[in-house]
């Protein structure tokens, strides 16, 4: 029987399944990836990605990601964090700043001991829509300043829908002194993650061009972490970072 080499991160709680293919020999279909990323039936993670070679010049690798359905995916924030300390952790490249191409285009990641900071692509303005606010950050993010309440995961569903079969990540933010918590309902994974990067940053972008919070950077408290935001302007958004930990949870070795 065959066996495959994985590796589990996580970013603030928000967890994948990483696969070193830079190969790129392997071929995955969507039930096995929704198979391992099953928290009863597999390994259990929010994603999947492939690390895979790079497609640009001057890049050290590229990142494929898929969420936990199975389906390839728009990028993922925390992901970008972990595959980058993963590549590190792989030897491709030592601590330092590190470049790749994921599905929205290029990244630069700082990886330190503690955290890895990423840059994200920039935004354009938050557009009114659905009874909230609308922007695009990598992945489409629907963002409300209001409490969770006691079901947020039925509460967002219906958020979700709202915007079509593909529908977006849903964010409930509240603002305090200049920082924010957090919930987040994804796309894809179809419950409530422990945070989402991709939401985190509308989450602040939008709490800046609205004025719940004064400036960036702004700091997030998420259900599995802290995360920070750094921009600039208040739509379009610019010169876009962001930062949270990225940490290595085990590694094993998965049936083919």
């Amino acid at each position: 029987m065959a066996y495959l080499e994985f590796y589990k991160y996580h970013g603030a709680g928000n967890d994948f399944i990483l696969i070193d293919n830079r190969s790129n020999d392997l071929t995955l279909t969507t039930e096995t990836i929704a198979q391992w990323c099953h928290r009863n039936y597999g390994v259990g993670a929010d994603g999947l990605m492939l690390l895979e070679a790079p497609q640009v010049e001057g890049d050290h690798f590229y990142m494929r990601y898929y969420n936990s359905d199975g389906k390839e995916s728009t990028m993922c924030g925390n992901g970008g964090r972990c595959i980058a300390r993963f590549a590190v952790d792989l030897g491709i490249a030592a601590q330092g700043t590190l470049r790749f191409h994921a599905v929205d285009g290029a990244h630069t990641a700082l990886v330190s001991e503690t955290s890895v900071a990423l840059s994200m692509i920039d935004a354009p303005s938050v557009i009114s829509k659905n009874e909230g606010y609308f922007i695009n950050t990598g992945s489409p993010q629907h963002v409300e300043h209001r409490a969770p309440g006691p079901d947020f995961v039925g509460t967002a569903r219906p958020i979700r829908d709202a915007y079509g079969p593909e529908g977006v990540n849903v964010n409930f933010i509240q603002a305090c002194e200049g920082e924010l918590s957090i919930r987040t309902y994804e796309r894809g994974v179809e419950n409530e993650t422990l945070a989402c990067g991709t939401g985190a940053t509308a989450a602040a972008m939008v709490a800046v061009a609205q004025g719940w919070v004064p400036s960036a950077p702004v700091t997030l408290y998420a259900q599995g972490g802290t995360l920070t935001v750094d921009f600039e302007g208040r739509g379009p958004f610019k010169n876009v970072v962001l930062t949270g930990p990225a940490v290595q949870v085990f590694k094993g070795r998965l049936h083919l």
